[in-house]
């Protein structure tokens, strides 16, 4: 076999005759983009993602497609292969028909998984549920009593009757964790050797070092009060938030090893330059700040907040970053708890030396408004229980999966594992920038498989297939021709309007009885996915 070197990005390569400059890249570790290729499969070039300057041409080519050729120079990663890869992106995106994450996240400030937690509910898994919650929301006990049901106003259960009650099973998952005989606590990294003052012992920054902790970073609570909580303590009802809930939650936040340092008040028995002196960084989540505070500390003051550069929530102090009310005043305590994580990402950054990328809100393509056929296809199967409302003692378990059933899981069955998603954040797409009439949601039931995760536990998956998020990319047509399915997938229409459907129009159901888990696998966009009815 006759053996090719080439060079891409500077860097020399060998591969076989035969290979592909993909190929060839991906031996280097480069990761190029892919939506349209499977190893073992022929080359569709439909998606375009892949492209790469080849020996200075101003035409670009496909990666997956193109022989890797002796002495060949390849840009993998120059502005104009960029630029044409987040083209080909959008143009995908532009009439994309599908919601990434639910509206529900969407409009959860701290975006929490909350699809994801409800079916952990309703299948009883209750560890896992508050995995999903403490991923993204560190006082979920807290929150539950006192949230103002925000995430609710995106519900799509509205449209038949009333939201599904969000809040009332995160606090019935976070109640469940707090009375067991050993409440979660998520695993840490090793020690950095990195020390962090957080100055607040408020939502924004209790929330700041739950997550710091987990980096491996020694983190100190200062705070001028004598116990921690802030707001959460001294300014709301007892009745609405008991203090028990409370200790409780901030006691999972100390045995992840974050200390407390209470009735210090900085400006005062310290100081901020001190403290710079003493840690690695410095936080400060003091909630709503004034002009004398602000002079105390030293930090400059811009309308209500203190003054950061909103990318890297960093003050005019090198080391010394902002975040929760001293920044914006919040009339809820979810968003200083969303802000407190952002604050711990950008910190991580920092003393990690890598640039502070925040990611305020995580990429999503949204639906936005529902014709009526599109509502009737998310209502398809829902179950007619009533809302269960809200009590003082909480939901029972048995109250909490008839809840947890009313919900419509309008997140991607893909969300995690969508290529384009991944791959449109990393570029920079904009879904939105290329105009046009989007598709209609339409979603088909297919054939239904033993779960693969825990086919013990759960009951078996339905293969749906969301047509309006299909990229036409042919990888399932070719598995299933591979295989010899006895009907299989082929592609209908020409042009812009291709699209994938069953063979002589044949339903789903008749079309995958082979290979079903392997286009799901395959396909790239989530228009082929598994669903647990």
């Amino acid at each position: 076999m006759t053996v090719i070197t080439l060079a891409i990005d500077g860097r020399s390569v060998q591969v076989e005759s035969g290979a592909t400059i993909l190929d060839a890249a991906r031996k280097l570790g480069i990761d190029v983009p892919t939506l349209c290729h499977r190893p073992g499969y022929a080359a569709n070039t439909s998606c375009m993602a892949c492209v790469v300057r080849v020996n200075g041409q101003n035409r670009l080519l496909p990666a997956c497609a193109t022989p890797a050729g002796q002495g060949m120079i390849v840009e993998s990663e120059s502005p104009q292969v960029r630029l044409s890869r987040k083209i080909a992106l959008e143009l995908l995106l532009a009439d994309h028909a599908g919601d990434c994450q639910a509206p529900c996240t969407n409009v959860c400030p701290a975006h929490m998984d909350i699809p994801s937690m409800i079916r952990h509910i309703e299948a009883g898994r209750m560890r896992d549920a508050i995995v999903t919650i403490k991923d993204k929301i560190a006082l979920p006990a807290v929150l539950g009593r006192i949230c103002p049901e925000l995430c609710e106003k995106g519900c799509r259960r509205g449209l038949k009757d009333q939201p599904v009650s969000i809040c009332q099973l995160k606090r019935h998952a976070a109640d469940v964790d707090l009375a067991s005989p050993e409440p979660y606590l998520p695993s840490c990294l090793p020690d950095s050797g990195k020390k962090i003052a957080v100055i607040g012992a408020g939502p924004a920054g209790l929330a700041a070092a739950w997550y710091l902790a987990q980096q491996g970073h020694a983190c100190v609570l200062i705070d001028q009060h004598p116990l921690a909580g802030g707001n959460l303590r001294y300014a709301i009802d007892r009745a609405l938030l008991p203090e028990a809930v409370l200790d409780a939650e901030i006691n999972l936040i100390r045995k992840l090893g974050v200390q407390f340092q209470p009735g210090q008040r900085v400006g005062q028995d310290i100081s901020l330059p001190d403290l710079r002196r003493q840690f690695d960084a410095v936080l400060i989540a003091v909630g709503a700040i004034d002009a004398t505070g602000a002079a105390l500390l030293g930090i400059e003051l811009l309308g209500n907040g203190l003054k950061i550069d909103k990318q890297t929530m960093m003050t005019s102090l090198p080391g010394v970053f902002a975040t929760g009310a001293a920044l914006t005043p919040y009339r809820h305590a979810i968003r200083a708890v969303g802000a407190g994580r952002l604050a711990a990402d950008a910190i991580t950054s920092f003393l990690a030396g890598r640039p502070i990328a925040l990611e305020y809100s995580p990429f999503s393509v949204r639906l936005g408004v529902l014709d009526i056929g599109e509502k009737t296809t998310f209502l398809a199967g829902s179950t007619d229980d009533a809302r269960v409302a809200s009590f003082p003692a909480g939901l029972s378990s048995d109250q909490a999966i008839t809840e947890s059933a009313r919900c419509l899981s309008c997140d991607c069955g893909k969300l995690q594992e969508c290529s384009l998603r991944r791959w449109a954040s990393a570029y920079g797409a904009e879904p939105g920038h290329y105009r046009m009439p989007r598709r209609p949601f339409h979603r088909t039931d297919g054939p239904r498989i033993p779960c693969v995760s825990a086919p013990a536990q759960d009951a078996d998956e339905t293969v749906v297939y969301e047509s309006g998020k299909c990229i036409a990319c042919g990888m399932c047509v070719q598995i299933t021709a591979k295989a010899r399915e006895p009907l299989g997938l082929s592609f209908i229409g020409r042009g812009f309007q291709v699209r994938i459907a069953g063979a002589l129009d044949a339903p789903l159901t008749e079309s995958l009885r082979k290979v079903a888990q392997e286009c799901v696998s395959a396909c790239p966009t989530g228009a082929l996915a598994l669903r647990k009815h």
